[in-house]
């Protein structure tokens, strides 16, 4: 008996939506073996880590917090995706929005502006910086050919060491106790919350509307068709004219624009002032967001939940069950892994066929 792969002749639909389940059915049984090797009860860790984090009001608030960034991220990536264009960089394109919408709070914080004009320019000059980042790759992937995918990542660093650079320098809050931060925003510099006491804020109507905005574009406009087709078939879209060099731009630009947002959102947010690391991996979880989302806004707002969960899940293991930190990474890992194994059944079938008897 042989077992082997058989390529399908059109992609299986059910595959498509099947795999997100079928992968995190499998990081749900890891995690049992993760949880009976460090000598804890699976079922009472299971609780500490997927239950109680939301067993509350204020739980599900923070649920939902966790899940804004994640979903504005992962809305962006998604976009330039579908039209193979890589943007790995969204950590640091978060980093430079959150730098340029906090240095406009501060810079501002004496002049006492009203909310309803500080709040949308924090968030346009942290989309514009956003964007500029992510046109460092795109211009070397046009005019050099150079990987977008290398080119992105490394610019995550010089975000990290610029922020980094100003927080432990010029913006250092004098009054912060050598600490490297910057002075607390003003009232006006702050998103209004959603949910009484709770942190809930406005970025999550934000982070909604994006994802809208992200579905119009993609399955209504015909740019947005265009960059699907490039990404399915792109001998075809180089023979209908889309040019390339344009998806390129597009894909790069969203993606900047969006963890842009999210650097605001951070910033003005839950933060409220900036730090040498404005974010704990949203740019790199939000890809595995988007896969998991199967690049699909709406799908990406419900894998974004689950991604927000696995964060607080590896916060109550920490303080419940004195388990790392890391325990998070694993299962953000194994969900990556698990979902780029099931997608395989996307294109392909098992097949087994019997082995001939040899004649003597």
């Amino acid at each position: 008996m042989r077992v082997f792969f058989e390529a399908r002749p059109q992609p299986s639909r059910l595959a498509v939506w099947m795999a997100p389940v079928l992968a995190t059915a499998a990081t749900l049984l890891i995690g049992f073996i993760v949880f009976e090797a460090f000598g804890k009860n699976p079922l009472a860790a299971f609780k500490a880590f997927f239950i109680a984090p939301v067993a509350t009001r204020y739980g599900i608030a923070e649920l939902l917090l966790k899940a804004t960034p994640l979903m504005l991220i992962a809305t962006g990536l998604a976009i330039g995706y579908r039209a193979n264009v890589w943007n790995i960089g969204a950590e640091g394109q978060l980093t430079l929005g959150a730098m340029a919408g906090g240095g406009l709070a501060l810079v501002t914080g004496d002049a006492d502006l009203p909310s309803i004009v500080l709040l949308p320019a924090m968030f346009a000059c942290g989309a514009l910086a956003g964007m500029a980042w992510a046109a460092i790759p795109a211009w070397l992937r046009t005019r050099f050919n150079a990987n977008e995918i290398l080119t992105s990542l490394m610019l995550v660093y010089v975000a990290a060491l610029l922020l980094s650079w100003l927080v432990h320098g010029p913006w250092r809050d004098p009054e912060g106790y050598n600490f490297p931060q910057s002075k607390l925003f003003t009232d006006s510099a702050l998103l209004p919350n959603l949910l009484a006491e709770t942190r809930l804020n406005v970025g999550l109507l934000l982070a909604l509307a994006v994802v809208a905005l992200a579905w119009v574009f993609v399955r209504r406009h015909i740019v947005g068709f265009e960059m699907r087709v490039a990404g399915l078939a792109p001998a075809a879209a180089n023979y209908a004219g889309i040019s390339a060099r344009r998806n390129v731009w597009l894909g790069m630009l969203a993606g900047g624009a969006c963890a842009g947002l999210a650097g605001v959102g951070e910033a003005a947010g839950p933060i409220g002032q900036l730090l040498p690391s404005m974010s704990p991996g949203y740019g790199f979880a939000a890809i595995i967001v988007a896969f998991v989302g199967r690049l699909h806004p709406f799908g990406i707002a419900l894998a974004s939940l689950l991604m927000s969960l696995l964060y607080l899940g590896g916060e109550s293991a920490q303080m419940n069950l004195a388990l790392p930190s890391a325990v998070t990474g694993l299962f953000q890992g194994t969900l990556l892994f698990f979902l780029l194994a099931a997608d395989v059944f996307v294109n392909y079938r098992v097949r087994v066929a019997g082995v001939m008897p040899v004649r003597s």
